[in-house]
């Protein structure tokens, strides 16, 4: 009988499904869509009960139950890093505050950054204190919600609060943990004692593992809420854009992704950490290994603002974009809509559109948005390599990465090819893999995914993009302050 995997994946705007068997053939898939909750001016939320664990269900439900298919493992990844405070036992107290698009402890950073030194921080976690950071988002909490703090035992991220519900394990993955600046010793692989019990002396440490293991099975009260048998095994799973890079096989030494989603995110593997404020260094996803990480702000979910400004579709768009040439008629975007992550790491940072006339259509802005977020490859590109960081090759994944226009943008602008694999689904196909590497039934030195294309760049394409790359890299320096000023002004909007 062929062993059926389930990989689950929670992203900031849907969540999504796959079953496959254990050769990576794809069975079935799903998604649910759902909302980010944005309650104040950089914040982002999300909550557990009504969109991660409903979604889990729904997913369950239609690829499970339904079909009555049996399931030999589970794995989930989820968005990351987050901060869900709960009771002991597992009970949310507030909802969950997301990654780095949460900008709101920017006092925190600052206070925490100050209290432990950059240099000290950096040299212990590999990173620097910033919106991405979990530490800030605790002391944020303890800060301006104190009663929810004063009744917080645990803290939980996506993949691991519904891992949580399903097998009653409280765990966290190395590399997830490895973004929980400065509560992480990157070195070690393990917690950071002093920090941890600075910051959050009364919340338990979660159990660290590794990806791809197996944590616990289905107990029976999970398997009466979601249908799934009793004793199941559940394995570790990770953060979304990490479980992407497993669903296309990017993990080894130089293998880069670049992640088409609601945010662009690059990870390369690594076999050093390479230590710099403008980047991410963390774990990598198997056992005792590296990752250098970029992420913006945007991506789709700029081209999504447009969409839903204008009421076309996505087609639409690309098609009037396509016929735009290169540079769109002399427009540049800064893509900094909720602030910008690497590698300026600057909350405050405003999306800018340069260069408009009465003449630009919708075409031209949207091709624009797409120029925007290929400059910022660029720009996260450019700086890992400046730190010395190996990279051998580009794998996409992701939404964005089934167009056929903006992964060619992509490699124009950063004169560089792309491998685009046969599945693109993303973080659920690298859960299933998952899944079935904890069961044995998978190794990860031969992934499943296979290259079904690459996309080369346009040599003349190339030369037209170096001169308004230029461009775009003098505004930011040129407009930060007033950048600044209207951020301020929005505070209160």
């Amino acid at each position: 009988m062929t062993e059926l995997l389930l990989g689950i994946d929670i992203g900031t705007s849907s969540s999504k499904g796959v079953v496959s068997d254990s050769l990576g053939n794809v069975i079935a898939s799903s998604s649910v869509e759902h909302e980010l909750l944005l309650p104040s001016p950089g914040y982002a939320e999300h909550d557990p009960i009504n969109t991660w664990w409903h979604d889990f269900r729904v997913i369950v439900d239609e690829l499970v139950i339904r079909p009555s298919r049996k399931i030999s493992a589970i794995a989930i990844s989820g968005i990351g890093p987050c901060v869900l405070p709960t009771d002991q036992d597992g009970t949310p107290l507030r909802n969950a505050i997301l990654y780095g698009i949460d900008t709101r402890a920017r006092e925190e950073i600052k206070e925490l950054t100050e209290k432990y030194g950059e240099a000290n921080v950096l040299e212990k976690c590999g990173s620097p204190i910033t919106t991405q950071a979990v530490g800030p988002k605790l002391l944020w909490i303890a800060n301006n919600e104190p009663e929810i703090w004063q009744k917080t035992k645990r803290i939980f991220m996506a993949h691991t609060y519904l891992t949580f519900k399903l097998t009653g394990e409280y765990i966290l993955d190395h590399h997830s943990a490895s973004q929980s600046v400065p509560l992480y010793d990157i070195e070690n692989f393990s917690w950071f004692r002093p920090w941890w019990e600075d910051i959050a002396p009364h919340i338990e440490m979660p159990e660290l593992k590794w990806p791809g293991t197996i944590v616990g099975s289905v107990t029976k009260k999970a398997a009466s809420e979601t249908g799934l048998a009793e004793g199941t095994p559940v394995v570790t799973g990770t953060i979304d854009a990490w479980a992407e890079a497993v669903s296309v096989g990017a993990y080894n030494y130089g293998d880069t992704m670049l992640m088409y989603g609601t945010t662009m995110f690059i990870t390369v593997g690594s076999k050093q950490l390479h230590r710099d404020t403008r980047l991410w260094n963390t774990v990598g996803t198997f056992d005792k290994s590296y990752s250098v990480a970029c992420g913006m702000a945007t991506g789709g979910a700029i081209t999504g603002w447009l969409k839903n400004l204008t009421g076309a579709t996505f087609d639409d768009l690309f098609q009037e974009a396509s016929t735009c040439p290169p540079g769109s008629r002399g427009l540049i975007v800064l893509p900094y809509f909720e602030g910008e992550r690497t590698p300026i790491f600057d909350p405050e940072a405003r999306g800018l559109i340069v260069g408009l006339t009465l003449r630009h259509d919708r075409g031209a802005l949207f091709r624009a948005l797409l120029e925007a977020v290929a400059y910022g490859v660029r720009h996260n590109i450019e700086t890992l390599k400046a730190t010395g960081v190996e990279i051998n090759r580009f794998v996409a994944v992701g939404g964005g990465a089934r167009s056929s226009l903006w992964p060619q943008i992509v490699s124009d602008v950063g004169n560089f090819s792309q491998e685009i694999p046969q599945q693109v689904i993303g973080a659920s196909y690298g859960d299933a893999f998952l899944a079935a590497l904890g069961l044995g039934l998978a190794d990860n030195k031969r992934p499943w995914n296979k290259t079904e294309r690459i996309i080369t760049p346009n040599e003349s394409n190339t030369l037209i993009y170096n001169t308004l790359y230029d461009e775009y890299l003098k505004l930011y320096t040129a407009t930060s302050s007033t950048m600044h000023k209207l951020a301020s002004i929005q505070q209160n909007w």
